[in-house]
């Protein structure tokens, strides 16, 4: 890939509630007292064949003192290469959690008379390290200069020693999961560009990952370790709201245009970002392992702009529903970004969007973005009239699109419920709904979200419904009796509420806003033409002769260009990257 390098956010799952987290421990034992004594080895691993070349690798550390490579083999065997800049012993393992007790690590070094050691290890407790009884990594070198130690091992993804944690993670037996880590960013010097994206997605689960994102994280946030729900009871693993890349069901791989890429290794870009994978397993299968995720791609070549994502649509939550029986029923998310500016700090530049990601469940017949300024309607951004949920891909723009500070981006979503005998929801369930849309764009800003949704007491009391409050207000929706007419009064009551305007930058600043939801005009369509002619019999013999020509021609060409195709042999990544954090001293 000459200078451009790849990296990978990975998949993962709790097994048994235990997250693997790569924990480097370089200051572990100055926590513990009473260490176990370690084995010695005064012999050196020497004859072994060559490693495989590690595909895979990242900084632990924001100094860069920490550096890990790793890959696996088709027998599920995990080869690690851990290089720390210190000299003596390195500690490598994985916890629960993120705590020391249960840890499952390997301890390897050189003493100063140039013997080896080498061990499998558990922590007991705070205060107690043992030695496994199992020995079940296996040291292939360790070596050590004037400045770094570097230790080369591997060990089965999963072992028969309890003590041991396995680097595996299961799917949830559970219809909905969504399971969310946080993760730094490639550790770079200078400003990088990450300029393409592809999903790695395990082969047989093809049918559970729906979505993958990454979000940037503020700096100055304070983020939780381990894997969790993003929308549980931790708050805190719904943090980062700033997409960085996506993927969902049906998309491939992304390149930005030439001129265009998101910037990481400056101090004002991000330096953890948080991973969501949405996991649908509504056969409630058991005993699956995923290594799911998106693999980045960058490089030293830095564009002219920095991309950035804005997600608009309409707020998932709280108030968002669809009535059962619906022939067509139109949402509306409202963005207003009168106040982009003050949020971001500074002026926001225009924002050039270059292409787009239109999202809903299995309810979607339609997605569609428009943009008014001044009142008055631009035109369409973008819109899918025959949206498919098995397809759903980033698509470029025909021309770059000019959005103005100030301006309002109004999503409509048209959905189709005639299947459902009760009320859609919106939530995070496949079942659920969802009205989303994530413009592509440069230059980058701080502004993460615009999402809207209506007053849900005005929708409630045009249906005749008694409420004080939203959470009524929704409730009272289960009482209304669902026919067209009724289907039809809910949407018009949706549309002519005020809308709040819920805007959030990447430090997770959030304010309000207000608005309309204003009416999108259709512009005409270009005017068909019916090419077809009368033709003598002459022409129609020339033709087909011209026919016969091409056809042979096109069945010469092809052939060759075939036979000189290579076979490709392409491989799925079955580990991805195991979530870590991370500690050094001196």
């Amino acid at each position: 890939m000459g200078p451009s390098q790849q990296n990978s956010c990975s998949g993962y799952q709790q097994n048994t509630e235990i997250a693997a987290v790569l924990w480097i421990m370089s200051v572990l034992f100055s926590r513990i007292r009473g260490m176990f004594f370690l084995l010695f080895l005064t012999w050196f691993c020497s004859g072994q064949p060559a490693p495989p070349l590690l595909r895979f690798s990242v900084y632990l550390d924001p100094l860069n003192m920490v550096y890990l490579r790793w890959d696996h083999d088709e027998q599920e065997m995990m080869t690690f290469e851990l290089q720390v800049h210190t000299t003596g012993w390195v500690a490598f393992g994985f916890s629960p959690h993120g705590e020391l007790p249960g840890s499952d690590i390997v301890i390897g070094g050189v003493f100063s008379n140039g013997s080896i050691y080498f061990s499998d290890f558990h922590v007991v407790d705070d205060a107690t390290l043992e030695e496994d009884d199992s020995q079940d990594y296996q040291l292939l070198s360790v070596t050590e200069n004037e400045t770094s130690t570097t230790m080369l091992f591997k060990r089965h993804l999963r072992t028969c020693d309890s003590n041991d944690l396995d680097i595996t993670f299961a799917v949830p037996v559970e219809e909905t999961k969504y399971a969310c880590t946080f993760l730094p960013l490639p550790r770079v010097k200078q400003k990088h560009h990450i300029y393409k994206f592809e999903p790695v997605i395990t082969p047989h689960n093809i049918t559970l990952v729906h979505h993958i994102l990454v979000y940037a994280c503020g700096n100055a946030s304070v983020l939780p370790s381990g894997i969790d729900d993003c929308y549980g009871a931790n708050p805190d693993f719904a943090l980062c709201s700033q997409v960085v890349v996506g993927w969902a069901v049906g998309g491939e791989s992304y390149q930005f245009p030439d001129d265009a890429a998101y910037s990481i290794g400056t101090p004002w870009d991000p330096q953890y970002v948080r991973l969501e994978i949405h996991y649908s397993n509504f056969d409630l299968v058991s005993g699956l392992i995923d290594s799911s995720g998106v693999r980045i791609y960058y490089t030293p070549e830095v564009r002219k702009y920095d991309v950035g994502i804005l997600q608009t649509g309409i707020f998932t939550f709280p108030v968002h529903f669809i009535p059962p029986g619906a022939e067509s029923y139109r949402s509306y998310g409202l963005c207003n970004s009168s106040q982009f500016d003050e949020m971001n700090g500074t002026p926001v530049p225009d924002l050039h969007v270059f292409a787009y990601l239109l999202h809903t469940h299995l309810a979607g017949r339609g997605v569609k973005v428009a943009q008014y300024r001044n009142e008055k309607q631009l035109g369409i951004i973008c819109e899918d009239n025959k949206y498919d949920f098995t397809l759903q891909e980033i698509r470029d723009m025909k021309e770059i699109l000019v959005i103005k500070p100030g301006d309002e981006i109004l999503v409509e979503c048209n959905f189709q419920t005639l299947d459902r005998s009760g009320i859609t929801f919106a939530g995070p369930s496949t079942m659920n709904e969802m009205c989303l849309s994530f413009l592509f764009y440069y230059p980058r800003n701080n502004i993460s979200s615009c999402m809207g949704y209506p007053d849900i007491l005005y929708v409630a009391h045009v249906l005749k419904q008694e409420a004080s409050d939203a959470v009524e207000g929704m409730m009272a929706m289960d009482f209304v009796d669902w026919n067209n007419e009724t289907v039809k009064t809910a949407e018009k009551a949706a549309k002519e509420a005020d809308q709040i305007v819920v805007i959030k930058t990447i430090n997770e600043i959030q304010k309000n806003e207000s608005g309309l939801i204003r009416d999108i005009h259709i512009p005409e369509r270009a005017v068909c033409h019916n090419v077809s002619v009368q033709q003598t019999l002459s022409d129609l013999r020339a033709t087909a002769n011209l026919r016969l020509t091409a056809v042979h021609n096109f069945e010469s060409s092809t052939t060759k260009e075939f036979v000189s195709l290579p076979l490709l042999f392409l491989t799925q990544l079955l580990f991805a990257w195991i979530i870590f954090s991370s500690e050094y001293r001196k």
